[in-house]
């Protein structure tokens, strides 16, 4: 201070900074002197957190009472009667530099609590307060630790009997436990370390007692990808195979059916979740990178499905829109992107067939969650899209400015009641459950808030409802479950159903109103899904929509993809953007990959010799099952050279081709005049929606003048002429043979003179002489046609310098 005195005051004179000096300093000596000061003697007993402070360490700045970390780690029991014996273990941890010596662990028991914010600034105090925490019980009722050195930890228990805590009414007492002791730099008793929690006293029921409806989730995130086997039962294929530890005993779901079984709870279920559970116990694949191996968890998949079956026969089942849709990033993010609320009402009705086909019970609908309970007006108008007349709020999104907690259930216009969940119960079981003193200390307080709400309005009946966050781990959920057993006595609290809750009566000053979008928390507004998986989604439901139209069996594509495409706006992806970045992609690049099955087969540039002809395009169809309402479009970019199917310059035909086959679609085609003419296939749906990408090619008009074709009628001509004439030489010969055979013997040499000589008056004109023939067919030689292209082609692009003929 002196120092920024002078620094500040550099325009004083030398005299005027030396009286500031001193004035400083003897402002500063009382200070000094208080925070030297240590009593000379302080008894134990007397020892004060007041003097604690003043002679901790420096290293010690916060307070003394935190040296010590102390833990409860068992508390039984938990809501305990007349007669009951309170035993409270745990652990002391000395976590300062010094060695505690003359350590005793004591239980304080401080006044009666007036009502839950009480409890709630009571569990947010650290370190120890006078008066607020009570004195110590001492004598038989405390647990002496001679020395405790630092990093040591020690255990404790602590036995005391109900009567000798002085519970004078009935209500919430708040209870620490301290460890009291000294070191080397406070050599007197001080509280080093207290640890906290509730004692909620009700040994008699209260005259009415609060509905509690308790919600039990089960909901996991995203395992089945989009595609499937190619056999006739489409063996589904996993993304990994993790869901099976969570199924496996020990596992977090199977925590959750198990001891959900027991308890009073409503099941709210995420039928996506059954569905994959449900494929696992048949043949199912799983990715392993570009490879894809058997699954070999089917046992563990059938035995949690059987016990779940088991659990909700006698209790209330509600299902969420299938995928467990993210209500908030829908209203928020995907509103502006067409087709994206169109997804709601089909996930709602798969979900009530899912769930009733694999659970054998009728699930309730009606109900929507956004994430954590927190709703505005767009986000209530979102999940009513969906079909919900019920939505779960919180209370600290609803919030009500009453002395006590209302029913659940009240009425938000339109038709539509808002079940308000309480937000301390809610969260009375986040954070680390695994840690002993974590859990413990939740599930005291849970019951302490249960009761101080009891007591707000102890002579009317309230419904209250719970909602904890979605997927709790399996420690979260034995703690819930620990707390919900403790209820069962039922003397403050009775269990009831969310269904139940619903249709409890409003009270009549509880707010009914929404809060505005400018009050939807930041936090939850940051892990929205963005607008562009929003944009990815529909680009692939557009991709399925043009591509279900074409098929024999649409529900064998149309199923897991509308079921992956519900996935892909999943409130489980919510803080891991990349893998739902990730999983978008692997289902669009999977259907489009699907899509490219059936294209056009690629075509060499064609030659057209005369005026018409027949060009051959062939599509294929590489998938298991047949394709239809196609459409092959043809055109004739120059119309004036080549025109198709009787002189227009578009032609289409229509396509239907079996799974693994090709089709050989032929159009005719009428020449006018030589060159290259362009064309261009495409093919359409029959809404006319081009399907695929097109392909281009040349025909190649070489047209046959009428003076080439004379000429080559007359070289014909010519031929037929010889071929006559040789035939009738032939002919004559063959008759003068036979006449000499019949006659006299002594006849033969004459004969046979006339023979030549008639052969040699014949061979002077068009007779047998080879050369006379050869001369004939010397003239150029006109090959006929070949016969026309029209059979199936093949799946190969044509070869070069392919010929189409008439």
């Amino acid at each position: 201070m002196a120092e920024a005195a002078d620094f500040q005051s550099t325009g004083r004179s030398p005299a005027q900074r030396w009286l500031r000096r001193v004035a400083v300093a003897i402002a500063g000596v009382p200070v000094l002197a208080g925070l030297l000061y240590v009593p000379a003697a302080p008894p134990a007993a007397a020892a004060t957190p007041a003097a604690a402070p003043a002679a901790a360490p420096a290293a010690e700045k916060a307070s003394p009472s935190r040296t010590v970390d102390v833990s409860l780690d068992t508390f039984t029991p938990t809501a305990p009667v007349e007669g009951d014996t309170l035993t409270i273990s745990g652990t002391v941890t000395n976590d300062g530099r010094e060695t505690v010596s003359g350590g005793q662990v004591d239980l304080r028991v401080g006044s009666r609590m007036t009502g839950r914010g009480a409890i709630d600034t009571a569990a947010r105090r650290s370190g120890f307060t006078p008066g607020d925490d009570g004195a110590p019980l001492g004598g038989p009722y405390s647990v002496r630790i001679p020395t405790l050195a630092p990093g040591i930890s020690k255990d404790f228990t602590l036995s005391v009997p109900v009567e000798k805590l002085g519970l004078d009414e009935d209500g919430v007492y708040p209870l620490g436990v301290s460890l009291s002791g000294r070191t080397a730099r406070a050599n007197y008793d001080q509280v080093l370390g207290i640890e906290r929690t509730f004692l909620p006293w009700q040994p008699a029921a209260t005259e009415k007692k609060t509905q509690v409806s308790y919600l039990w989730p089960l909901i996991s995130s995203t395992h089945l990808s989009a595609e499937t086997g190619s056999d006739d039962q489409q063996t589904p294929v996993f993304e990994n195979d993790a869901l099976a530890a969570e199924l496996a005993p020990g596992g977090r779901l199977e925590r959750l059916v198990s001891l959900g079984a027991e308890l009073p709870v409503t099941w709210v279920v995420d039928p996506d979740l059954l569905a994959t559970v449900d494929a696992m116990t048949r043949n199912y694949q799983v990715k392993d990178g570009t490879e894809r191996v058997p699954g070999k968890n089917q046992a563990v998949a059938k035995q949690w499905l059987n016990s779940l079956d088991k659990a909700v026969q006698d209790d209330k089942v509600v299902a969420l829109p299938y995928g467990d849709p993210d209500l908030a990033s829908l209203a928020h993010r995907g509103k502006d992107v067409s087709g994206s609320l169109s997804h709601l009402r089909p996930a709602t009705e798969v979900a009530e067939s899912t769930v009733e086909t694999i659970l054998h019970v009728k699930p309730s609908v009606d109900f929507a969650w956004p994430v954590d309970g927190a709703v505005d007006p767009s986000i209530v108008d979102t999940a009513t899209s969906a079909g919900a007349d019920k939505v779960i709020a919180r209370s600290d999104s609803v919030r009500d400015e009453l002395p006590y907690s209302p029913n659940a259930a009240r009425p938000i216009g339109g038709g539509t009641t808002a079940v308000v969940a309480d937000a301390s119960l809610s969260t009375a079981f986040h954070g680390d459950m695994t840690d002993a003193g974590t859990s413990t200390r939740a599930v005291q307080r849970f019951l302490a808030q249960t009761l101080a709400l009891t007591h707000q309005q102890p002579g009317k009946q309230r419904s209250i409802v719970v909602a904890p966050q979605r997927m709790p781990t399996a420690a979260q959920a034995q703690s819930m479950a620990t707390a919900l057993r403790a209820l069962s006595a039922q003397r403050w609290t009775q269990p009831s159903d969310l269904i139940a809750a619903a249709d409890a009566t409003p009270d009549a000053r509880a707010t009914t109103k929404v809060p505005s979008a400018r009050k939807y928390p930041a936090s939850l507004r940051k892990r929205e899904l963005p607008v562009q998986a929003f944009q990815d989604m529909q680009a692939t439901q557009g991709t399925l929509d043009n591509f279900k139209v074409i098929l024999t069996a649409a529900s064998r594509v149309v199923t897991p993809f509308g079921n992956a495409i519900s996935r892909e706006m999943s409130t489980s992806w919510r803080g891991h953007a990349g893998e739902a970045r990730a999983y978008r992609t692997s289902v669009q690049e999977h259907l489009r990959d699907l899509t490219t099955e059936v294209q056009l087969i690629d075509k060499s540039d064609l030659t057209l010799s005369g005026r018409s002809a027949t060009i051959p395009v062939t599509v294929q169809n590489q998938l298991l099952q047949g394709v239809e309402h196609l459409v092959l479009r043809l055109t004739s970019t120059k119309p004036t050279r080549l025109k198709l199917n009787g002189g227009n310059t578009v032609a289409e035909l229509p396509v239907r081709i079996d799974g693994g086959h090709s089709q050989s679609v032929k159009f005719t085609a009428s020449a006018n005049a030589n060159g290259p003419v362009p064309m261009t296939a495409q093919l359409y749906t029959e809404d006319g929606k081009p399907y695929g990408k097109p392909m281009t090619f040349t025909v190649k008009v070489s047209e046959i003048t009428p003076t080439v074709m004379l000429v080559i009628a007359g070289g014909f001509l010519l031929l037929a002429l010889a071929g006559i004439r040789m035939y009738t030489h032939r002919k004559r010969a063959a008759a003068r043979d036979a006449e000499a055979a019949t006659g006299p013997a002594g006849d033969t040499a004459p004969e046979a003179e006339e023979t030549d000589a008639d052969g040699s008056e014949s061979g002077s004109g068009t007779g047998t002489d080879p050369s006379g023939a050869t001369a004939r067919s010397g003239d150029p030689e006109q090959p006929s046609d070949p016969a026309p292209d029209t059979g199936a082609q093949s799946t190969d692009p044509s070869g070069q310098g392919e010929k189409v003929d008439r």
